[in-house]
């Protein structure tokens, strides 16, 4: 098997676990949500697979690289942490229901590399600037972040679906406590913001070493920068305002979009150094 077979396979198992997950969902039945996970499992051991073979054939290729050089392969990486965390948030919390909320998001990612005609899943050489130790360590750092920041995004989705009524009897309504949702999205978004934060410093370091400032304000530098600051008020108006519920689900999904933004509108609507379009 190669990478780029075992990578295909992923896309529909991530699809087949999102199906039984949001079956789960929509059902009310616990049983498919444990089939979704057990698939969750295997596309992320596939997604592992994938990314090994993958760092093997750029050195068989004499490129020598690890898979995090372009949109395809950061698309890639992006499904795998996402998969990783929630993996551990369902075994920690046994809150299988949330899964439906989260699951989509590994899909699309890998379903978005897989299928955009524009994507290229090549296997190409690093650009002179870029050939450095601190791509792993950047590249991980951030797409951690991002991970986290997109299950904390599916999590403060439940705020607007889960029915305020504690006596409704639609689907939503076996959603997990506003308390549970609250703690789950506040841990995720100290994880991500920690590690963006890394992530930054790693590619300050980087850039200084690739050409010769730490910081430029290069479109990509810049929209981190506004993430990293939407996320730190996350943070002041949780622990030192007290804020909960709704109107701080609205700052996390925010905070979502300039993720976003940050990756798919610089790379594809501005020019910059750290440009993959």
């Amino acid at each position: 098997m190669n990478s780029s077979l075992a990578l295909s396979s992923t896309t529909f198992i991530y699809a087949l676990a999102s199906i039984f997950y949001i079956g789960s969902f929509t059902f009310k039945k616990k049983a498919l949500a444990k089939i979704g996970f057990f698939i969750l499992v295997i596309g992320f051991l596939d997604n592992t697979a994938g990314i090994i073979l993958r760092w093997i054939e750029s050195y068989q290729m004499g490129y020598g690289h690890a898979p995090f050089a372009n949109m395809y392969e950061s698309l890639v990486f992006f499904s795998w942490t996402v998969a990783i965390l929630y993996i551990f948030v369902e075994l920690k919390y046994k809150e299988s229901i949330i899964g439906a909320f989260v699951s989509p998001l590994v899909f699309l990612a890998i379903a978005y590399a897989s299928f955009d005609p524009s994507i290229s899943n090549k296997i190409s050489p690093l650009i002179p600037a870029l050939k450095s130790n601190w791509l792993i360590a950047h590249v991980i750092t951030c797409f951690l972040g991002y991970a986290g920041f997109a299950v904390a995004f599916g999590f403060s989705i439940i705020y607007f679906v889960k029915p305020k009524d504690p006596n409704a009897t639609s689907i939503f309504a076996k959603l997990p406590s506003w308390d549970l949702i609250d703690e789950l999205t506040y841990q995720m978004i100290v994880f991500g913001f920690l590690f963006l934060t890394i992530g930054i410093i790693t590619g300050a370091v980087w850039a200084n070493s690739a050409w010769g400032k730490y910081w430029t304000w290069d479109p990509k530098e810049t929209w981190s920068l506004i993430t990293w600051i939407i996320y730190a008020i996350f943070m002041h108006l949780r622990m030192m305002r007290g804020w909960h519920g709704r109107n701080l689900a609205w700052v996390s999904i925010i905070g979502f979009l300039a993720v976003l933004f940050t990756y798919f509108g610089v790379n594809y609507l501005l020019s910059g150094l750290h440009s993959y379009g």
